[in-house]
């Protein structure tokens, strides 16, 4: 009889790849089909790594987000800087710091498009996965390196009450509070939340306050309906709100943190997914409908240092609606996936930058005023904003199949993807000012003129990508394991950096006061998509009746027109995406898992990642063999645990230790910059019984020093330490079936 599984027992088996394996693993048993029907994958399918991370292993290691599993799967990277809206993930050698994500994340199955939002606090996480190497197939846009994939816990399979308390260093506080209930036999429901709040680590010695200040809640509705035995509804509504204050970019010439201007991120966000499925016979039918919605503000001190450059203030609403309907099944040895996904995105932002006293002297009247200095300028008033306002709509449809063969010992998978994506950008730049000329011939200064600028300049732009995305894998299994090996091709949209619109503008102010413009908005603020050819061969064994397991992949990334944010030559403010012509990505990653006993587990991951510029030359300099900048050359995870084989006074003790570490680190294309290789060493020790644990936890215990990021801003360099060394404790309480 055919044996289906639920979704959290599913991705809670023991596996080679699991970070953990817990010795109370639930064991599988038999449920109605339709209980997959939130699963776009195919079963059996190992023709990508994927790291999983259970409850247990979830709780042990303190995880709370995306960015905390970083290190854990290898070759993947989560740097911790800035404020909740940068999210960078780099794996393999890919990476993306501005606009759009090289790995695709999905929460309870709903599709988050815009990366600035994958910085979020989830509470109750049932499951985790990490996919590697390109998922565009099933997964489209955006998820040329991989796919996240966050599974909550789920009303249907728990009933009861949980609650969290933590509180660490620098006045960390974290609550957690979830109830979950069965209402009648088929309707479940649970309602949670939580809140965060945190000090900050850094002081801004140029006013004394705490820089990094957050303040953080949400709330999550799920409910789950089966009318029938081949009918199932699942909707998990979600809000969050964040508040943030400033951000600890120290600069490398003073090793200091000093900025005047307020610097603070503000995020409003709602999300709901409606999944509604069918299960036949032989097919199961989802479909998946989403609606987001984004209000988020960015203000900050754009040059960072004590003086009065300019400031930059970025408000933008986003409305999202996706769709994803699609069936599975199988007869006998071929099953199949394969369905249709659309989605619309509406995107407004106003982004003024405002130029103060010396921004205005150094950037705007000394450049003026060395190339004519017989008729100097003076601006009128000290304070001139450069205001932009953007309205982008996105909208794209898809087609995708996957068939799967099995032949005695071996699979064959075949599969592609048929994606089309429309994107187009109205703008408005307005600047209006005025400044007077000197007349300095005679040798006194005298007024010569009184001159307007008044520019408002507006402009549509778009651009249509059609992309084919296959994916072919062959695997030949065996007692102990399988091998495989597979290509496919990933993508990552293109679109338009709006950062680069007040560069623009402040070039149009210069050519009114006779200077020649640098930038056209046609050139600068608009870059391709990204593409990746990926190959890659692989093998999974499970040894000593699932003691021992062992992973190893070799993998090959050709990548075309990579997407690269770098910083522009002299005293600008923005950011300018670029298109890197040809990169070329390759590397290993090996995972082991050892449990000798069922008091003891040990596990190691590594990642080795080589990328390099195959053709790339930005007019100044050629950058053919020098390593990508931002994405790390190695990462490495290893954690040790021991479970007290007994209870002491109702109490099992177990003790961690975990190391993880990053590097060496490129911060700039020429390679003259780096952060080298640092490891980073944890520890915890929990008690727990059956209702309640209590977790005493340090991360960095050795206070190691290190670069989270590096930038630029109008030629000064800023870095971003590290997170010091922290400590504090976790209580949670579980009551079930109440």
């Amino acid at each position: 009889m055919k044996r289906i599984y639920t979704l959290h027992i599913l991705l809670a088996l023991p596996t080679v790849m699991m970070a953990e394996v817990p010795s109370d693993t639930v064991q599988p048993r038999q449920l109605k089909e339709v209980e997959v029907m939130g699963i776009k994958q195919m079963p059996g399918t190992g023709s990508s790594p994927v790291t999983r991370l259970s409850t247990i292993s979830i709780e042990r290691l303190g995880i709370e987000a995306v960015k905390d599993i970083g290190e854990i799967a290898p070759n993947f990277y989560t740097p911790n800087y800035g404020s909740r809206m940068t999210s960078s993930i780099y794996i393999r050698g890919l990476g993306s710091r501005i606009d759009q994500a090289v790995v695709g994340l999905s929460i309870d199955g709903v599709p988050m498009l815009n990366k600035d939002t994958y910085d979020t606090d989830i509470p109750d996480i049932a499951t985790m996965e990490v996919v590697r190497g390109a998922q565009s197939l099933l997964n489209g846009r955006n998820a040329m390196a991989g796919q996240i994939n966050i599974y909550t816990l789920s009303p249907m399979y728990y009933q009861g009450v949980r609650a969290l308390v933590e509180y660490g260093n620098a006045n960390r506080v974290r609550a957690e509070l979830g109830g979950y209930f069965k209402v009648k036999d088929n309707l479940y429901t649970s309602l949670s939340g939580y809140y965060t709040h945190s000090d900050g680590y850094w002081n801004n010695a140029c006013n004394g306050a705490n820089v990094g200040v957050d303040n953080t809640g949400g709330l999550r509705w799920k409910t789950v309906f089966t009318p029938s035995a081949h009918h199932s509804v699942t909707n998990t509504a979600t809000m969050s709100l964040s508040r943030q204050s400033g951000y600890p970019y120290r600069a490398v010439a003073t090793d200091e943190i000093a900025y005047n201007d307020t610097c603070f991120y503000r995020r409003n966000y709602f999300s709901d997914g409606l999944t509604v499925a069918w299960a036949g016979k032989r097919v199961v039918v989802t479909s998946l409908t989403s609606v987001q919605y984004l209000d988020d503000n960015m203000t900050l001190d754009q040059d960072f240092t004590p003086q009065d450059y300019f400031t930059l203030t970025q408000k933008r609403h986003e409305l999202t609606v996706t769709e994803d309907l699609f069936t599975k099944g199988q007869r006998g040895r071929y099953s199949w996936l394969g369905g249709v996904f659309g989605m619309w995105r509406s995107m407004t932002m106003d982004a003024p930058v405002t130029f103060h006293d010396t921004g205005i002297s150094n950037l705007i009247e000394n450049k003026r005023n060395m190339m004519n200095p017989q008729y100097p300028i003076e601006w009128d008033e000290r304070t001139f904003p450069l205001l932009s306002n953007f309205e982008t709509k996105t909208t794209g449809m898809a087609l995708y199949h996957q068939s799967k063969l099995e032949i005695d010992n071996w699979t064959f998978e075949a599969g592609l993807r048929w994606d089309i994506e429309h994107v187009a950008c109205d703008y408005r730049s307005d600047a209006d000012a005025s400044y007077t000329v000197y007349d300095m011939t005679s040798g006194t200064e005298q007024v010569y003129a009184r001159m307007p600028v008044s520019i408002h300049d507006t402009g549509h732009l778009s651009q249509t990508f059609n992309e084919l995305l296959p994916k072919l894998s062959v695997t030949y299994g065996y007692d102990a394991g399988h091998v495989y090996a597979s290509f496919s091709k990933g993508y990552k949209s293109g679109g338009y950096n709006t950062q680069m619109f007040s560069d623009v503008l402040q070039q149009r102010v210069m050519e009114t006061m006779g200077l020649s413009m640098t930038y056209h908005v046609s050139d600068i603020v608009s870059y391709k998509p990204e593409y990746s050819f990926n190959y890659e061969i692989g093998t999974k064994n499970s040894l000593c009746g699932g003691r021992v397991g062992v992973e190893a992949v070799a993998f090959y990334i050709d990548c075309r027109d990579q997407q690269l944010t770098i910083f522009p030559p002299g005293t600008v403010t923005g950011r300018i995406m670029t298109n890197a012509g040809r990169t070329r990505s390759m590397g290993v990653e090996l995972s082991t898992r050892w449990q000798p006993s069922d008091c003891w587990a040990f596990v190691a991951n590594y990642g080795f990642t080589n990328a390099e510029f195959r053709e790339y030359n930005d007019g100044k300099a050629d950058y053919r063999g020098k390593r990508v900048p931002y994405a790390p050359e190695h990462t490495l995870f290893a954690s040790a645990r021991w479970d007290a084989p007994c209870e002491f006074m109702g109490l099992k003790p177990s003790v961690q230790m975990t190391l993880r570490g990053v590097g060496d680190i490129e911060w700039n294309e020429a390679n003259t910059l780096s952060q080298p290789f640092y490891a980073l060493l944890g520890a915890s020790v929990t008690l727990a019984s059956e209702q309640w644990s209590l977790r005493i936890w340090g991360e960095n215990i050795t206070d190691t020093c290190y670069d989270a990021f590096y930038f630029k801003s109008i030629g000064n360099e800023f870095t971003q330490r590290g997170v010091p060394m922290t400590f504090g404790a976790t209580l949670r309480l579980n009551i079930k079936n109440i």
